[in-house]
């Protein structure tokens, strides 16, 4: 590939995604843009850049690389803390706060293939106690159509639930068929899954009380992380809860959010106001 055609590729990765792609990442888009030439008929890279740049392109081609580039590593209850910090700290101090008919809302910006959604449906399912009688209301989203088609069948190969899913989990809310195993129905109803690209506006999602935004943004440059961050305060409850992955942080990027009062998590930076009132 051409340096020209890989720099095309960057910066039509970038405008339709926010991808960040690094000069030394060629053989991973080549390798990873294989199969969509395959798929697609397309002869070579360039012609693939000839068709994405000058048209005209066959449907569902662009949509076909981007979704190609966007990583989708995914695994049950990954990290632990998270889920740790959900079902001690963040779940009992929120349910406090609200009313008994309040619908618990939870977005995961980044479901990828599904593992994180319904990890958060069987702890909360877990904990129906805490939970007072609530309703539940979690939405997963993801850029990729073919990761959220894999959501909505809520159906995992045998090393997919062996990497984090407590032995418990798995015999209570899987059933196995075949050489796979299907999430139970009464976690699937729990979990509403629909396509959504971050760079796009989100407001139509509504409010929500716990926002996950984990793993996704360390692929988007310091504008962009910026952004997104913005826009996610504007639909996190006035004291709800934002968690990041491990290696992320709103530190440098954003003034609407704060460290909470435990490590792994951040709160709107009204709520951080009222606590440091309150502790007075």
């Amino acid at each position: 590939m051409a340096h020209s055609e890989y720099d095309f590729l960057r910066r039509f990765l970038k405008s339709r995604s926010g991808l960040i792609l690094g000069d030394e990442k060629q053989y991973l888009l080549e390798s990873r843009l294989e199969p969509v030439l395959q798929k697609m008929k397309v002869p070579d890279m360039s012609r693939l850049v000839a068709l994405l740049r000058d048209g005209p392109a066959p449907a569902g081609l662009a949509d076909a690389v981007v979704e190609a580039m966007t990583t989708n590593e995914s695994l049950f209850f990954r990290d632990k803390n998270p889920f740790d910090l959900l079902s001690t700290h963040i779940l009992p101090e929120l349910l406090q706060k609200r009313a008994p008919m309040h619908t618990l809302r939870i977005w995961c910006a980044a479901a990828s293939t599904g593992q994180e959604p319904y990890s958060i449906a069987m702890l909360l399912k877990e904990n129906e106690r805490l939970l007072g009688g609530r309703r539940v209301e979690i939405i997963g989203t993801d850029l990729s159509s073919d990761v959220l088609a894999r959501c909505e069948e809520g159906l995992y190969n045998q090393f997919e639930v062996q990497r984090g899913l407590p032995v418990h989990y798995l015999l209570r809310y899987f059933t196995q068929v075949g050489d796979q195993w299907r999430i139970a129905p009464e976690i699937r109803s729990m979990v509403r899954f629909s396509r959504l690209n971050l760079l796009q506006p989100f407001s139509h999602l509504g409010t929500f009380d716990i926002v996950f935004c984990r793993n996704v943004l360390i692929y988007f440059d310091s504008a962009t992380k910026s952004d997104i961050l913005a826009r996610i305060a504007g639909v996190t409850a006035k004291d709800g809860y934002l968690l990041l992955g491990g290696a992320e942080t709103v530190l440098g990027l954003t003034a609407d959010f704060v460290a909470g009062n435990r490590r792994g998590f951040y709160v709107p930076r009204a709520a951080a106001s009222a606590m440091a009132l309150a502790a007075k």
